[in-house]
């Protein structure tokens, strides 16, 4: 029976939704990067190319409030205040891209915090 490699299985099903996902000025498109102790979050410009705005655990803004950044509650920050950058950005509405991940746990709660902070998608 083959290994199944749980990275080239998750590239194979990102590679499948951005098929679908595509970025433009009017709606561009909101990336997720989950790693085992970091969530990452990059909103896309995907016609010129460009990242427009982006937020993860790193950010300075959130290493004080943060006491674990692996967890749910972080990534819920991470949604929080890409939806406020966004905002002072004039982004009002994005698509979703998973990034190959489950909607579930940590990808999940980084969406219902970039919506509670008023993103529309």
């Amino acid at each position: 029976m083959p290994r199944v490699d749980r990275k080239a299985a998750r590239r194979k099903r990102h590679l499948r939704v951005r098929k679908k996902v595509f970025g433009t000025p009017e709606r561009p498109r909101l990336s997720v990067y989950r790693s085992l102790k970091h969530m990452y979050a990059q909103i896309i410009d995907d016609v010129q190319g460009r990242t427009l705005v982006s937020a993860s655990t790193l950010d300075k803004e959130l290493r004080g409030k943060l006491t674990y950044t692996g967890n749910v509650e972080a990534a819920r920050e991470v949604g929080r205040l890409l939806a406020r950058r966004a905002k002072e950005a004039g982004i009002q509405a994005v698509v979703f891209d998973r990034g190959g991940n489950l909607y579930h746990g940590r990808v999940a709660a980084l969406a219902e915090g970039a919506r509670e902070g008023g993103l529309d998608f």
